[in-house]
């Protein structure tokens, strides 16, 4: 189905096969994350201090030396403000320094585009990645009526949207043009690395696996939350996919503070 829809592989696990796989886990090529749910207490994500350090170190130890953790801006069920992440933000630098966990933490946010998403566009400074890079999601099972409005407000505004784990919202895989459609209105693209485990099913691997082939991607990140992630991404670091992400143009080195 998803050849059909897609076209043909352009990258395939047989181009790496030569290359070894890693002994240990290391994400090291991407030296920055720019999606998880790491600071204690304000989402789905870690919620007590212990999570975050569990968290920070896991992420340390697997490579990685800049995180921007973006915890959920979604008004029906994380109601986070710009003062509830920046205290958030400065309770998790306390508790990497007390720890002594290498690596360099900032804070955005994964708004949750709804009609409290326009508000905000309209009267507050949104929280970036870094410049004007702004991570966004929508429902996964259908497409915001306004999608293509607040996409243009974004960019009239002067932000840039990077929409995130695009494989994961189901009602696009029936109009894959979808894809190029947002890629055309100026939107970047970041891939799930937990959706390329079958984290979240085959068939979200299927269309991340062809997302990836087409190039489609600009940044990757980890959407970690738990150990279980942490966990499943110190797995796909020693796995055949390893290869295909560590050789793929991502632009993750660029967030480096």
């Amino acid at each position: 189905m998803f050849s059909r829809l897609f076209g043909k592989k352009k990258k395939t696990e047989s181009e790496y096969a030569h290359l070894p796989l890693p002994e240990k886990a290391d994400w090291s090529v991407l030296k920055a994350d720019m999606h998880s749910h790491f600071l204690p207490g304000i989402d789905d994500g870690a919620q007590t201090p212990e999570d975050t350090v569990v968290l920070l170190q896991g992420m340390a130890d697997m490579g990685y030396t800049d995180i921007i953790t973006t915890p959920h801006v979604m008004i029906d069920h994380h109601p986070n403000t710009t003062a509830t992440i920046t205290a958030a933000l400065e309770t998790a630098r306390e508790l990497v320094t007390r720890h002594n966990i290498n690596i360099k933490l900032r804070a955005a946010a994964e708004y949750y585009m709804d009609d409290h998403f326009d508000h905000l566009l309209k009267t507050e400074k949104l929280l970036t990645i870094k410049d004007n890079l702004v991570l966004v999601e929508y429902s996964m099972m259908y497409e915001p009526p306004r999608l293509a409005q607040t996409l243009f407000e974004m960019r009239t505004s002067g932000y840039h949207p990077i929409i995130a784990h695009p494989e994961r919202y189901t009602f696009m895989h029936r109009t894959p043009d979808k894809y190029q459609e947002l890629k055309d209105r100026g939107c970047l693209l970041q891939l799930n690395l937990l959706s390329l485990t079958g984290y979240y099913g085959q068939h979200i691997k299927a269309v991340a696996d062809m997302l990836l082939e087409k190039g489609l991607y600009d940044y990757c990140g980890s959407d970690a939350h738990h150990e279980r992630h942490i966990a499943a991404l110190n797995k796909l670091a020693i796995s055949p996919d390893y290869h295909r992400v560590a050789n793929y143009p991502f632009r993750n080195p660029a967030l480096v503070s």
